[in-house]
């Protein structure tokens, strides 16, 4: 997996070269789109927590609300020797789960009460370990970073745009030929670090699986929690799945109602079989007795 991530992360490395020669060559003007670009990757990465908690109408609780969360997330923090997030729930239905924030000491860790209501505390427990690997990783930094180089490609595409439309008799045919370059190559590095980006989240998804899996000691529990959530998950209306997929890349689980063919080369999150196969090696690797699924 580490293998696996590292080359991810040099293709992503290669594709900058790559991009930023291109930029050179054909955009004279793409000094403004970085600083534009830099401006907004800045923001995604200060605010993160706010706007994914307002998204996802998460609200801060307070200790006294929830003592039990509150004393699962304080035992495992104790067990990684990391700070506590602030803890937060949503209102949702939907069986779920998020972290965020730009480092350990500014992060969030939200649950839906239809997860608190479905699952047993030791499920509860596995789940919220793996959100507090991603804090602990780092990974809202990681993707964040990694996603610099789509949010330029795009932002390049639209700049293109509204300069040749607005461009009026300034147009001339070495104009329409600079044009057409610089989207061609901002679309297809655009795509490019889309997979890229995807692949490198499903990653981080199975580290934080094996990382919430050894902290507890009970990978089954885990288990049990991926399967009883997606089976809920895929019995939700499909309008208010469709509302929550946007937010897909957050999740402990993806909000799809049933598991990708093709597609999955496009998600932020492996397939469950993968997750529990993972998670059934783990379980052999420490001597758990319990099968994944029973507690």
């Amino acid at each position: 997996m580490t293998t696996r991530m590292g080359i991810t992360l040099f293709l992503l490395g290669l594709l900058y070269v790559g991009f930023v020669a291109a930029l050179i060559v054909l955009l004279r003007s793409w000094v403004l789109v970085v600083v534009v670009a830099a401006a907004l990757l800045g923001a995604q990465y200060w605010f993160s927590d706010r706007i994914a908690l307002y998204a996802m109408r998460g609200r801060v609780v307070q200790r006294e609300e929830y003592p039990e969360l509150y004393a699962v997330i304080d035992r495992l923090c104790a067990l990684a020797d990391m700070p506590a997030p602030v803890v937060a729930v949503s209102g949702m239905d939907m069986p779920n789960a998020f972290a965020t924030g730009r480092n350990p000491d500014h992060a969030v860790v939200c649950v839906t009460t239809g997860l608190l209501r479905r699952l047993e505390p030791a499920e509860l427990e596995g789940v919220l370990a793996h959100e507090l690997s991603h804090v602990a990783h780092k990974d809202v930094a990681v993707i964040t970073v990694a996603s610099f180089l789509g949010v330029i490609a795009g932002l390049i595409v639209r700049f293109a745009f509204y300069s040749q439309l607005f461009g009026g008799g300034r147009r001339d045919q070495n104009t329409a030929a600079v044009f057409a370059a610089v989207m061609g190559v901002s679309a297809a590095v655009y795509a490019i670090s889309f997979l890229l980006i995807r692949a490198l989240s499903r990653y981080r998804e199975l580290a934080a699986d094996r990382a919430a899996a050894q902290l507890t000691g009970r990978p089954s529990a885990l288990a049990s929690a991926l399967t009883k959530v997606s089976g809920d998950i895929a019995r939700i209306p499909a309008k208010d799945l469709r509302t929550a997929q946007a937010f897909n890349a957050f999740y402990f689980t993806p909000a799809l109602g049933r598991e990708p063919g093709i597609a999955r080369l496009f998600s932020t999150h492996p397939s469950l079989e993968q997750r529990l196969d993972q998670l059934g090696r783990i379980s052999a690797e420490l001597g758990e007795a319990a099968a994944p699924g029973g507690m």
